[in-house]
């Protein structure tokens, strides 16, 4: 029977501690890789929880925990992001917003705003005439 020396032990230890969670880690995980695949798409809680067979509640709380943001300002921040993207490559502030999942120009015009300081015709004119 070998056995374990002190420093063996301590990184069983250590690895049982660390890797205790790793089925939620790798939950949390997919369920960002699937935001970050489908953000165009209408994604909300229920339709994230089912397709990762994890309770709602439960979803929200680990993606807090791991992430520090819920899902839905992921989502959002996600759809900010590939709307700077889509500005800065010309396309108009009304197709912006429905090629990245907004389905209220409205909305997506105050969440731009708050997120960036600027409205998306603003973002999108500095954009253009930095590339010119």
């Amino acid at each position: 029977m070998e056995r374990m020396t002190f420093f063996e032990k301590e990184l069983s230890r250590i690895n049982r501690v660390i890797y205790k969670n790793q089925g939620q880690i790798d939950a949390i995980v997919a369920v960002r890789d699937y935001i970050d695949c489908k953000y165009e798409t209408k994604l909300n809680l229920n339709l994230l929880s089912k397709i990762h067979f994890i309770s709602k509640y439960h979803l929200l709380r680990l993606f807090k925990r791991y992430y520090g943001i819920t899902p839905r300002q992921y989502l959002i921040d996600k759809r900010i992001e590939k709307s700077k993207e889509n500005l800065g490559n010309g396309m108009s502030v009304t197709e912006t917003c429905f090629a990245v999942g907004f389905e209220s120009l409205g909305s997506f015009s105050v969440l731009f705003k708050t997120k960036t300081g600027k409205t998306p015709a603003q973002f999108r004119r500095e954009q253009l005439s930095r590339s010119n």
